[in-house]
C-alpha cells in the first residue's frame, strides 16, 4: 500500500562521452538495491576479465553489443527503480556528439535532468549543448554532477571552477533551479551517502535530492487537450473516441469543443478497461463518449469551450537538427505533432545558435546537432501551445516523406510575425471589403437575373485549385472551349495571364498570393453579375484566401475543383520550368517546393489528372453543370 502512495520522477542523465552517466545510474541501482544477484555477479565477472580494480556498474546499462565493445552509449537506456520513498525512471542518454538526436528523445518527457561533467575535462561543447537542449526543453530541475572527484583527489579548487564556469553559462538559459554536487560514481562519493573524502561540500547527495525535489507543480492540469487517436464503434450502439490526455483534466458532464470543426457538446462518459471513470487526467488513455454525434476523426482535438489552443499553419520554433543531411530550405517534411501528421515547410532560418557564446548567426542550412529558431508553413493549420505553457501540444518532430528519418525535433515558440502582421492586425478589422474613399456603391445598372434570361443559362464560377503542373490550365480551357461550343457566356481567369496586366506589380510572397486572389475575386464576381460562367484557374496555395473568395458567390454558384495531382508528377512534368527553377533557388516561396499547398477541405468536386484523362475530366465537369441545369 505504501509503495502506491510514491510519487514517480522522470529524469534523463546526460554529458559528454565517457563522463560516467552509465556508472552513476548503475551506482544508484546498487544503492538502491535494484540489481538481481546473478546480475551483479555478471557484471563483477565481466570486470575481473577486463582487468578492472572495481566492478564496472556501466555495464548494467551498456546492453548494445556495440557499445559494449566501444564503451559508449549509443541507444537511449530507460530503467526503473525505487526507494523507500520515490519511484524513478531514468533514461541513460548517449554522450556522443552524434548521438545527440537520442538525448533530446530521452529528455523529452523527464521532470529532471542530470549534465555529468567530468572533473578531469572540465565544461565541455557538449556539456553547454546539452544546457542549452535541457532549457529548450523546458526541464524545470537541473542537477550538474560533477563527477570523477576522485581522479582529481577530491579538489575543492577543480569543482569550485567548474561551477563558476557552468554558472556563467547557465545564467544566458532559461533554467530556473540548477544545483551542483560534487561525486564520484565509481567509489559512490555523494552519490547516496555523504562522502568523508569532501568535507567542504554541505549539500544534500544525488539520491536525496531526487527523492525530494518536488515536481507536481510541473505537471498542466489547467489545459484541457485531447487529441484523437482512434474512432472506436465496435457496434451501433457505441461511438467513443480514444486517446491520451495530453494534459487538463475531464468529467463526465463538463461542455466540450471539438477542433478544428469548432462543433459543441458535452462528455457523456470516460471509459477504460477497467470501467467507467469520474474524472480523467494526464497521461492516462481513455475513450470519451459524447452525448451528440460529431464528426470525429483522428487528429483532431477535444478541448473546453473557454480554453482553446492556438490555431495556424505558419510558427515559429527551436529546432535542433538530427539528420546527417543537411537542411535546405527548398525541402518538404512531414510535420508530426499530437496525432495528426501534416506537410511542413521550413521557409526561413531565423538564426542559429553557437553553444558555446549562445550568440545568434546568419545561416541558410542546419546540419547534424545544429540547434536553431527558424519558421515553419504547414499545408493545414495546426492546433498547438507554446512550449513553454504546454510541452505536449507545444511539441513536434519532422520527418523525410522519403526516407522516413525523423531530421528534427521542435519547440513551439508561437505563431510567427513579422512587420507586416503587426501593421495588418493593427488595421480595423471590422472593415471586410476594400474600397477606396469618397466612393458609394450604386449597385448593378442591370441585374444577374436579367442577364441570365437573354442568356439561357445561369450565372457560375468554377474554381479550379491545385499545384502548377497539375493540368488546372488545360482543363479549364477545355471547359471553356466545351461550354462556349454550347452557346454559354464565357470568361476564363488564368493566373500566368492575370500576372501579366491586373497583377503585374505582385510578387509571391504569401501576402502577394493574397492580394493576388483578393483581386481575381473581385474581377471573377463582376463577370459573374454579367452573367456568364466564369472558370478561373489559379494555384491559390491558402484554404483563407479562397474562402474569401468564395464569400463574394451564392452558396449553389460556387463550384471550388480540386485538381489533384502527385507533386512528384507535377515536378516531371514542369510545363514552364519553374520547379527546376524552385528547386535551384531561383525561384523563392514556391508552393510544393518551399511554400505549402493547403488541400481544399470540402471542395464540390476533385479530379486526379496524373489518374483520369482530361478529356474525362472535362466531361464529367460540363455533365455536371448540366445535371445542376446550369444551362
Amino acid at each position: 500500500m505504501e509503495s502506491r502512495e510514491k510519487t514517480l520522477l522522470r529524469f534523463t542523465t546526460t554529458g559528454s562521452v565517457d563522463d560516467g552517466k552509465s556508472t552513476l545510474i548503475g551506482r544508484l541501482l546498487y544503492e538502491t538495491k535494484s540489481i538481481f544477484e546473478d546480475q551483479y555477479a555478471a557484471i563483477e565477472k565481466t570486470s575481473k576479465r577486463k582487468g578492472y580494480d572495481e566492478v564496472d556498474l556501466a555495464l548494467l546499462l551498456d546492453g548494445l553489443s556495440a557499445e559494449r565493445e566501444q564503451g559508449i552509449t549509443i541507444d537511449v537506456a530507460y530503467r526503473y527503480f525505487e526507494s523507500p520513498k520515490r519511484k524513478f525512471i531514468i533514461a541513460d542518454t548517449p554522450g556522443h556528439v552524434q548521438y545527440t538526436r537520442n538525448m533530446i528523445t530521452g529528455a523529452s518527457t523527464a521532470d529532471l535532468a542530470i549534465i555529468l561533467i567530468d572533473a578531469e575535462n572540465g565544461v565541455l561543447t557538449q556539456s553547454r549543448r546539452h544546457g542549452i537542449i535541457n532549457s529548450l526543453l523546458q526541464i524545470p530541475h537541473l542537477i550538474v554532477a560533477v563527477n570523477k572527484m576522485d581522479l582529481v583527489d577530491y579538489s575543492e579548487c577543480v569543482y569550485k571552477n567548474i561551477v563558476s564556469s557552468y554558472e556563467k553559462f547557465s545564467e544566458k538559459l532559461d533554467i530556473h533551479d540548477i544545483v551542483f554536487i560534487p561525486v564520484s560514481a565509481l567509489k559512490g562519493d555523494n552519490v547516496a551517502k555523504k562522502s568523508d573524502n569532501m568535507p567542504w561540500y554541505d549539500g544534500a547527495t544525488l539520491l536525496h535530492y531526487l527523492e525530494t525535489v518536488h515536481v507536481t507543480a510541473n505537471r498542466n492540469l489547467l489545459d484541457f487537450r485531447f487529441p484523437i487517436q482512434y474512432v472506436i464503434r465496435p457496434n451501433h450502439g457505441f461511438r467513443g473516441f480514444a486517446g491520451r490526455i495530453t494534459s487538463g483534466t475531464i468529467s463526465p458532464g463538463e461542455e466540450i469543443v471539438v477542433l478544428p470543426s469548432g462543433k459543441t457538446t458535452t462528455v457523456k462518459s470516460i471509459v477504460t478497461h477497467d470501467g467507467e471513470l469520474s474524472e480523467a487526467f494526464p497521461p492516462q488513455s481513455v475513450v470519451l463518449t459524447l452525448n451528440d454525434e460529431i464528426d470525429i476523426s483522428r487528429g483532431d482535438m477535444i478541448v473546453r469551450k473557454n480554453n482553446l489552443p492556438q490555431v495556424s499553419n505558419h510558427f515559429e520554433a527551436i529546432i535542433c537538427w538530427m539528420d546527417e543531411q543537411a537542411m535546405s530550405n527548398g525541402n518538404s517534411y512531414i510535420l508530426k505533432h499530437t496525432t495528426n501528421n501534416v506537410k511542413a515547410f521550413i521557409p526561413r532560418v531565423v538564426y542559429k545558435i553557437d553553444v558555446n557564446t549562445l550568440h545568434r548567426e546568419k545561416t541558410d542550412a542546419l546540419a547534424l546537432n545544429d540547434i536553431a529558431r527558424v519558421e515553419i508553413k504547414t499545408a493545414s493549420p495546426v492546433l498547438f501551445d507554446t512550449y513553454r505553457v504546454n510541452r505536449g501540444t507545444g511539441s513536434f518532430i519532422l520527418i523525410d516523406p522519403l526516407t522516413n528519418n525523423t531530421v528534427a525535433a521542435g519547440m513551439i515558440r508561437g505563431v510567427s510575425r513579422t512587420i507586416d502582421d503587426v501593421i495588418e492586425g493593427a488595421k480595423d478589422k471590422s472593415v471586410t471589403q476594400k474600397k477606396s474613399p469618397h466612393t458609394i456603391w450604386s449597385g448593378w445598372n442591370i441585374s444577374r437575373e436579367v442577364r441570365e434570361l437573354r442568356n439561357s443559362h445561369k450565372a457560375a464560377v468554377l474554381w479550379l485549385t491545385g499545384y502548377s503542373g497539375s493540368g488546372k490550365s488545360t482543363i479549364a480551357r477545355n471547359i471553356e472551349k466545351a461550354l462556349f461550343e454550347a452557346g454559354c457566356q464565357t470568361m476564363l481567369l488564368d493566373g500566368d495571364n492575370i500576372r501579366h496586366g491586373l497583377c503585374g506589380d505582385l510578387g509571391f510572397s504569401d501576402k502577394d498570393r493574397s492580394e493576388n486572389i483578393r483581386r481575381v475575386g473581385e474581377m471573377a464576381r463582376l463577370f459573374f453579375e454579367s452573367g456568364s460562367i466564369v472558370i478561373c484557374t489559379f494555384i491559390s496555395p491558402f484554404e483563407k484566401d479562397r474562402a474569401t473568395v468564395r464569400s463574394l458567390f451564392p452558396t449553389d454558384r460556387f463550384f471550388e475543383v480540386h485538381v489533384k495531382c502527385d507533386l512528384e508528377v507535377c515536378k516531371r512534368r514542369d510545363p514552364n520550368g519553374l520547379y527546376k527553377k524552385a528547386l535551384s533557388g531561383e525561384i523563392k516561396e514556391f508552393t510544393g517546393i518551399s511554400s505549402p499547398y493547403e488541400e481544399p477541405r470540402n471542395p464540390e468536386i476533385v479530379v486526379e489528372t496524373d489518374l483520369q484523362s482530361a478529356e474525362d475530366i472535362v466531361a464529367r465537369i460540363v455533365d455536371t453543370l448540366k445535371k445542376e441545369r446550369y444551362f
